[in-house]
């Protein structure tokens, strides 16, 4: 599947829109056979809206998607609200990636109505993907936080974390937010430090990707153990160890970049 993002949508739209109806930091959805289904043009009405209030966001495969804000009262059966971890495992990749693309952008509009400097109403600008104020033309874009995320490797192992606040018992690779006047590398570096005490080198740029939790963005590194042993801070993470590629502990979903580093390092010493 392919998506293109733009601001605008054409003076014709495609057949079947796709609307991505926004509630908090999830959707709405109804259940059709075990799979969530999102709402078509004619179930707008009665869920309280109208196409006129929605984000154009892109086309995927060629159909137009938008987001809408959903009303803060509970939708009507059999709409209901799911968060989106919870459709993370049940949507492709790229169709979790507009879901993501929908919720930051409906939340962002959501929490800028009014002009942080003079405290004035905004308004959507036509021409690119911003809030801006009417009195002081102060322009508002949508929030990305940039955060690293790397697997380090020691010889044919791999150290992989359990995170302190994780529920779902995965061991994954490390992570961690930009700080201000930090570069990437310098992130990547203090963060490992930080969360199990030991040093990297030889740090190389695998990939990213955009992360809706709430709004970060993901950028993948690997990396080699450069020296210290393992001791956990506690705080963030739980626990860390060295893992053989044939004996691995339960590891995050393939549609996650922290998993596509895992089966990197897995084809990398041929146990994949």
């Amino acid at each position: 599947m392919t998506f293109v993002p733009t601001v605008s949508p054409p003076a014709v739209l495609s057949a079947r829109p796709r609307w991505f109806v926004v509630r908090q930091l999830g959707m709405l959805v109804r259940d059709d056979e075990g799979q969530p289904r999102l709402p078509e043009l004619e179930d707008l009405p009665r869920l309280g809206l109208t196409p006129e209030s929605a984000h154009y966001l892109g086309q995927l495969d060629g159909e137009d998607c938008f987001a809408l804000e959903a009303a803060a009262s509970e939708p009507p059966a059999p709409w209901a609200a799911r968060s989106l971890r919870s459709l993370y495992s049940q949507l492709n990749e790229e169709e979790f990636a507009v879901a993501g693309r929908a919720v930051q952008i409906a939340n962002f509009s959501a929490t800028h109505r009014y002009c942080g400097g003079c405290g004035q109403p905004t308004a959507r600008d036509a021409s690119e993907r911003c809030m801006r104020c009417a009195r002081c033309d102060l322009v508002f874009y949508p929030r990305v936080s940039p955060a690293i995320i790397v697997l380090v490797r020691r010889g044919p192992q791999a150290l992989l974390a359990r995170a302190a606040r994780s529920t779902t018992g995965f061991f994954s690779t490390l992570a961690g937010f930009v700080e201000p006047g930090e570069s990437l590398e310098q992130t990547l570096h203090r963060e490992v430090l930080e969360e199990v005490g030991v040093h990297v080198q030889n740090v190389r740029y695998f990939g990213s990707q955009p992360w809706p939790f709430p709004h970060s963005l993901m950028v993948g590194f690997t990396a080699e153990h450069a020296g210290g042993e393992i001791l956990v801070d506690g705080k963030e993470i739980a626990e860390a160890r060295w893992f053989d590629p044939h004996s691995l502990p339960p590891v995050p979903p393939r549609i996650s970049i922290a998993r596509r580093l895992i089966d990197g390092w897995l084809a990398d010493v041929g146990a994949l």
